[in-house]
């Protein structure tokens, strides 16, 4: 199935939004920025006064000259270390916050994305932005940037230096500079495409990890555990070659630099003894300015080298600054508050493919207090109606109001407070019995938790648990059973009190023994609130004040269960293959549509 990637950003935005959070750091930047320049001036020392020392000894110059050279070298040496640690600290103090704000801010968009859409994109996806891609971008802070920002002063400052020493010794060494171009401008065209394909297939890789160790007990019982390894083996497989291929493309480019280096040195040197044949400079300047050129060997070779790094954390930062430059939440619009749990469905469609609808044209109306039951056979566009109703699903065209007002014109937390959906994917959170119930209503108090554990038969495990409400529960603690956490799951309903209850499949884990009691937990939770129950057990629809029946994505039937048994239409045959001995137990057992 093809995946809908969240975005990932272009240059030009990166830049921009990368720019504008370092600029609340100006400050750290430009003490960082004096204590490179202070590091590459430190750094010219040593090859100047080294060549001074060469004149001085072919010379016959005095000893206190080699002496003092040799105390100016150290100095410099002193000098260039503090600054250097002075640079990479305060450019650390600029950046790490810069990249923590833009971690929180591309958080923040993502945990306010449409579910829709980030299923779209696979979970992955995100976590490879939200772990890999900082991972990348951190690194580049403490290690690529210094290198790249210290090795360009050095290039410059030593470049200077060579023309400083003899015009003539300074263009031998920029005659290197063509092939130093060509062997950039043979890599990058080609490295950049591998830096983004790799990012692509690592968040390919995290999201079949994912998926996997999320659905481990239901490959299990459909023995696809095989299937799930050779697929993270093909993805981790077609990872790792994109990695190899980048790598055996830097080789490339590492000989290509190495060539650049003997011609230039080549060229020096060669000038450097046409030069002091004709008595047109000094050996000792030669010397220097042979020096200066090797000391350009290593930051050239890390400018080139580490464009590899700067692929790498540039495509990383792109992933990240997709998702942070994402349209942040709207604020909270105005609307009229709601008052009513009436609730009105309006010439619904949806179609998850284009040219493929799920539903086609549905209007279905909801009394305030109404409990209304939603069936049909597999595939009937049930679960897709429900998602629709609870504001989780945009419709592809149609209207949903609650109380008169349409959903699409209230903001999500209104949506949210007004409306409530409980499906058989409840999640038990890692904390006690009261945090789990407390997310309903901050501050609830002990009364208020025990009655509405006690309306949906929960109140008695939950005084039997070690602590009673102070018991943690959740992941690696004390275990809930899949009827335990849905009934959690319909007391959070209660105390959170929505207009309108959406259930789809609530009852689903309990399995057949256990499926009556939160069968009547989910009636007390429904008892005069406006609520629509995806039933794919026909008993909860037996209760509804209405039956809806479903076919191909439109209702065909609706009435009560008597009217619609007499009928002997398709809830009727629904009916009968529930309640005949001979039907199969598989009637009963949880099962997804659409």
């Amino acid at each position: 199935m093809t995946r809908h990637l969240l975005p990932i950003a272009s240059r030009r935005d990166t830049s921009r939004l990368a720019a504008a959070l370092l600029r609340t750091h100006r400050w750290p930047l430009l003490v960082a920025a004096a204590a490179f320049v202070v590091a590459g001036l430190a750094g010219l020392v040593a090859p100047w006064v080294l060549g001074d020392i060469v004149d001085t000894v072919t010379g016959d110059g005095p000893t206190s000259r080699v002496r003092d050279g040799a105390v100016l070298i150290a100095l410099a040496a002193v000098v260039a270390g503090v600054a250097t640690s002075l640079s990479v600290t305060f450019l650390a103090k600029a950046g790490e916050p810069a990249l923590a704000e833009l971690r929180e801010q591309a958080l923040d968009r993502a945990l306010h994305l449409d579910s829709i859409r980030l299923e779209e994109a696979g979970a992955g996806d995100l976590l490879s932005r939200m772990g890999d891609d900082v991972r990348a971008v951190a690194q580049s802070l403490t290690r690529i940037i210094p290198l790249l920002i210290g090795s360009l002063v050095a290039v410059v400052f030593t470049a200077g230096g060579l023309f400083a020493l003899d015009w003539r010794l300074g263009l031998a060494g920029l005659a290197s500079a063509p092939f130093y171009a060509l062997g950039l401008r043979w890599y990058l065209p080609r490295s950049g495409p591998y830096y983004r394909r790799e990012r692509i297939a690592q968040g390919e890789r995290a999201e079949v990890l994912v998926s996997g160790l999320q659905g481990a007990s239901t490959l299990r019982a459909l023995s696809r555990e095989q299937a799930q390894i050779d697929r993270i083996t093909h993805h981790s497989r077609h990872a790792m070659t994109i990695t190899l291929d980048v790598f055996r493309l830097l080789t490339r480019f590492g000989a290509r630099t190495n060539r650049s280096e003997l011609i230039g040195l080549s060229l020096v040197l060669g000038t450097g003894f046409l030069l002091v044949r004709d008595d047109l400079t000094t050996v000792g300047a030669v010397t220097a300015a042979a020096l200066y050129f090797h000391r350009l060997f290593n930051p050239i070779g890390a400018l080139l080298m580490i464009f590899d790094d700067i692929q790498s954390a540039g495509a990383s930062l792109a992933r990240l600054a997709g998702v942070a430059l994402l349209d942040p939440t709207p604020p909270p619009r105005e609307a009229s508050p709601v008052t009513s749990g009436a609730f009105e469905l309006s010439g619904i469609s949806h179609a998850y493919v284009a040219g493929r609808p799920v539903l086609s044209h549905v209007t279905l109306t909801v009394a305030d207090g109404e409990r209304v039951a939603l069936v049909g056979a597999t595939g009937a566009g049930k679960s897709t109606l429900g998602a629709i109703a609870a504001g989780l699903l945009e419709p592809t065209s149609g209207h949903v109001r609650i109380g008169g007002i349409d959903l699409a014109t209230l903001d999500p937390s209104h949506v949210r407070a007004g409306i409530a959906l409980v499906t058989q994917d409840v999640h038990v959170f890692s904390g006690t019995v009261r945090d789990n119930l407390d997310l309903a209503r901050p501050g609830a108090d002990d009364t208020d938790i025990r009655s509405a554990l006690a309306t949906v038969r929960a109140l008695p495990w939950v005084e039997a648990l070690p602590s009673g409400l102070d018991t943690v529960v959740g992941d690696h603690r004390h275990p809930l059973t899949p009827a335990q956490a849905q009934q959690l799951a319909l007391a959070r309903v209660l105390l959170h009190d929505p207009l309108v209850a959406v259930f789809d499949e609530a009852t689903a884990e309990a399995g057949s023994s256990g499926a009556r009691e939160l069968e009547d937990a989910a009636t007390a939770v429904t008892r005069g609130r406006t609520s629509l129950v995806v039933a794919h057990r026909l008993t909860q629809a037996q209760s509804a004040d209405r039956i809806v029946v479903m076919h191909e994505g439109r209702i065909v039937e609706e009435g009560s269960h008597a009217d619609l048994v007499g009928a002997g239409g398709r809830y009727a045959d629904l009916w009968s293959a529930w309640s005949s001995p001979a039907a199969d137990e598989t009637l009963t057992a949880p099962r997804r549509d659409l």
